[in-house]
């Protein structure tokens, strides 16, 4: 299928990439610089898992390429006491342009981040703008900000600016639509594979998502042919499917080992699909909006109103008209309907941002404008016609929208914007008839001043309710610089752990300060781990991933955590006292990382996280405490129901809402309290700072906390302020004796490892002579670990109460332990790639073939297709040459 080839075709698309690029990249930053968001002013912009996650994983990355991480690709030793990290770099850092990162100095990495934000941005507007210069042949200056458009749509500026890594699936978009382009052409095959590993390498999630989209572009641009022949069809398809294998084959070693890692993960929340008001979703048509349960579908007028002229521009062949508008509703309608909606997000409704693939009904509305314009500038009862259409959907959206969803600014911004886009068209179509490249000046600088001053103003927006609605934390500052020097002056890895400690500042803390922790936050957090550190009074948000360190001595031991970094509460929560105190080191003597144990393993843990820490210690620590007694506000006794304590919460009525805790614990004991599921302000018997219980199921989980130490007297008195109405255990309190835990942890010292030595993917120890039992490794017992004793057979790594273990022979003839891991799926996912690879050389052998069967002739296409565009649509000189 030959077409016009198209001499400028190059150039143009280079102006229009960088035209759109700009354009893009201006109304971001002016956005972002009118709300006073960092870098350009005094407002955070890490929100949400911006800050809790993508932020610090990016400092992980920084320290990988620095040679200053603990751990390797495959395996984390700063995270969650030991994780598999080959699943995360997939999900969170696999883009090529996360690389970048690496250039920036390590305390600067916030700036990095956004700079690569505004970078993918930039890059998705020229995608986007290529492609549309090779669907069909236009104005430059047009495809650029068609492109800048479709960077800059509302999912962009509500949802993906802050979830950085979901911005290379709006690169990919575009990119693919190229690859089915050229499939329906006929060419570059192996650049077309080349691009769906680069894009599913990139971030496989929405990559998805593109993917879906751009089939169903391939097949409108397929019903765009009258004479397209079945042959054709099925070649066109069969060509697209084969570069999307191929490429998808490729990534297989990192896509495998995600979905495995997935099934492993922690279930943490079921979100049930709910439709969004047809009102909402037209109010998300325009400008300056914002809300967290709809899609964000914003495009600036201009495009917008070249959308919804298609269906009336006489200069456009029917079919076309026919073909974009109903693909425009087909995608609209799919998100609504559960089971379209379910396959768009791989088969399972997303917790939070339930609309992620509306940049595909973005890019498809993009496209339908350029399909548009392309054929010829409308006429003005054509803009009437679409200028009604978008003034009834204003109409309907400010009679139905839920309140708040709209700023103040929305419909006059859309009015005067609307006023601008018609008048910069009219006077398009009168620079056509007398030739002034003055008007089509005039008319561009109107059309960008709409697309820059409406995108910059919803960013803005988009800014401003973030902050209102999620939660925030600050960039990098004086707070993480005492971090990072507290926890470097004490780090002596592997020797023991040094835990950045309990009063985190962020949910990844230990890739983000450094140091190895227990704290972890990924989509990928394993399910083994939730559960042991839960059983042994572990705290944890987001559903149970996200988890927090324990700060108690007897867990300290257990995991080697032979220094702690203290520091007061994150001073950027306004909850939180506004104290700027340097953070210290406390130390304890703890056992190396491998330990051995001689008793089989109990077959579960119990209710109580006291016993449960001795069950894993292998040592009774704690005294038994007096009975507990809970009276309320007016000193009445409360009665447990069965082994439970209820207390009623509330925030107005604070007599009503406090109860008295009392239990009776050995003097010098320090005193626990494990409340998990209750929300509550605790004053210590001291009468120190009141401590914070965060528990509210099923979304967190309050940690065991120590909250005092007995008095002489052994009596113990808490005042409980409870927020909100819930249950908790008569076994709360527990008495922590330290003589007794400094004895275990000698005894456990002196069976232990004499050496160890750590590598990126595992763990070498020396054993004592006659060592039986069993060899415990201070790390989860995640899938993927293979090991030995001695000279012994390689098995799978064995749980022990949820921690990695060898079994030892019964002889006592082992005196070493030798565990590697390999992140699961990472082999399937390499034979899978390497399928892939014979198929592309199979691709090159049968084009080798056929050029020289057709004695040289073939232009390396693999249907003897021409590499060419199409040609332009026929236009004025003047503007050609605009």
């Amino acid at each position: 299928m030959a077409v016009q080839q198209d001499p400028a075709g190059a150039a143009n698309r280079w102006r229009a990439a960088l035209f759109g690029t700009f354009s893009a990249v201006l109304a971001f930053c002016v956005g972002d610089a009118f709300a006073q968001n960092y870098p350009f002013g005094k407002r955070t912009r890490s929100v949400n898992d911006l800050g809790n996650q993508f932020i610090p994983y990016h400092a992980h990355l920084w320290d990988l390429l620095h040679g200053k991480a603990d751990g390797g690709l495959l395996l984390n030793w700063q995270s969650g006491y030991g994780t598999s990290f080959l699943p995360d770099l997939g999900t969170y850092l696999s883009s090529p342009f996360a690389l970048l990162v690496g250039v920036f100095p390590r305390d600067r990495i916030d700036l990095a981040v956004y700079f690569i934000t505004v970078l993918k941005i930039g890059a998705a507007a020229a995608a986007m703008a290529c492609l549309l210069l090779t669907l069909r042949g236009g104005r430059w200056w047009a495809a650029g900000l068609l492109g800048a458009s479709y960077a800059m749509c509302g999912w962009t500026l509500a949802a993906a600016s802050y979830n950085t890594m979901w911005l290379d699936g709006l690169i990919a978009f575009p990119l693919f639509c190229m690859v089915v382009e050229w499939a329906r052409t006929g060419r570059r095959p192996f650049l077309s594979v080349a691009v769906v590993a680069l894009g599913w390498t990139a971030n496989f999630y929405i990559a998805y998502m593109a993917t879906l989209g751009s089939a169903l572009v391939l097949i409108a641009l397929l019903l765009m042919e009258p004479d397209a022949t079945r042959r054709h069809w099925l070649t066109s398809i069969g060509r697209a499917s084969r570069s999307m294998v191929l490429g998808i084959g490729l990534t297989a070693p990192l896509l495998l080992t995600i979905v495995k890692g997935t099934k492993l993960a922690y279930p943490g929340a079921v979100q049930e699909f709910q439709p969004a008001s047809w009102a909402d979703i037209f109010v998300r048509l325009l400008p300056g909006t914002y809300t967290f349960a709809t899609p964000a579908v914003y495009l600036d007028t201009a495009a917008l109103l070249l959308a919804f002229v298609l269906p009336f521009h006489p200069n456009v062949p029917r079919r076309t008209r026919t073909v974009w508008t109903g693909l425009v509703l087909a995608v609209t309608l799919s998100m609504q309907w559960k089971p379209t909606h379910l396959a768009w997000h791989a088969f399972a409704t997303p917790n939070g941002s339930a609309f992620r693939q509306t940049f595909v009904l973005s890019g498809v509305m993009v496209i339908a404008a350029w399909l548009g314009l392309a054929h010829g500038l409308p006429k003005l009862r054509q803009i009437a016609w679409g200028a009604g259409a978008m003034g009834i959907v204003a109409v309907i959206a400010a009679v139905g929208a839920a309140d708040g969803v709209a700023s103040p600014g929305t419909y006059p911004v859309f009015g005067a914007g609307l006023v601008l886009a018609i008048g910069a068209l009219l006077l398009l179509g009168r620079a056509e008839l007398v030739r002034s490249r003055g008007l089509v000046v005039a008319a561009v600088v109107a059309l960008v001043v709409v697309q820059i001053g409406q995108s910059a103003f919803t960013n803005a927006w988009s800014d401003r309710k973030r902050i209102e609605r999620l939660d925030d934390y600050a960039p990098w500052g004086n707070r993480q610089n005492s971090q990072v020097a507290a926890i470097a002056s004490a780090d002596n890895w592997p020797d023991y752990r040094t835990d950045p400690g309990r009063e985190q500042t962020v949910g990844n803390d230990p890739m983000m300060v450094g140091g190895q922790g227990a704290a972890y936050y990924s989509s990928l957090t394993p399910d083994i781990w939730t559960y042991t550190l839960t059983s042994l009074g572990g705290g944890w948000t987001s559903h149970g991933r996200s988890l927090q360190s324990l700060n108690s001595p007897v867990t300290d031991v257990i995991f080697s955590v032979g220094a702690r970094s203290h520091q007061v509460l994150d001073p950027h929560d306004p909850g939180n006292p506004q104290k700027k105190v340097p953070s210290t080191i406390t130390r304890q003597q703890v056992p190396p990382l491998v330990t051995v144990h001689s008793d089989k393993p109990a077959s579960g843990y119990g209710e109580s996280p006291y016993r449960n820490q001795e069950l894993l210690l292998g040592h009774n620590v704690y005294d038994t405490p007096g009975p507990i007694t809970l009276h309320d506000g007016d000193g009445n006794l409360i009665p447990p129901d069965g082994d439970r304590f209820h207390v009623v919460g509330g925030y107005a009525n604070p007599k009503r809402s406090t109860y008295k805790l009392d239990a009776v614990c050995p003097a010098g004991d320090q005193v626990y309290l494990y409340t998990p599921n209750v929300f509550s302000r605790v004053q210590p018997p001291d009468g120190g700072p009141k401590i914070r219980f965060t528990g509210r199921p099923t979304s967190r989980r309050a940690a065991a906390e120590h909250v005092g130490d007995a008095p002489a007297d052994g009596h113990v008195l808490l005042s409980m302020r409870v927020l909100e109405t819930n249950t908790f255990g008569t076994d709360a309190i527990g008495c922590l004796n330290m003589g007794k835990l400094a004895a275990a942890e000698r005894q456990i010292a002196a069976t232990a490892a004499t050496s160890e030595q750590v590598t990126d993917d595992g763990i070498t120890a020396q054993l004592p002579r006659g060592s039986r039992g069993f060899a415990v490794i201070a790390a989860p017992a995640i899938s993927g670990w293979q090991c030995s004793a001695g000279n012994g057979s390689v098995h799978p790594g064995r749980p022990y109460l949820g921690l990695l273990s060898v079994p030892l022979p019964a002889d006592g003839s082992a005196t070493s332990v030798s565990c590697s891991f390999t992140p699961p799926g990472l082999h399937k996912g390499e034979a899978v790639a390497g399928v892939s690879l014979l198929g592309v050389a199979a691709l090159a052998g049968y084009g080798w073939w056929r050029r020289r069967r057709s004695g040289g002739m073939a232009d390396g296409g693999d249907d003897g297709g021409s590499d060419v565009v199409a040609s332009p649509e026929p236009v004025s000189a003047a503007l050609a040459e605009g």
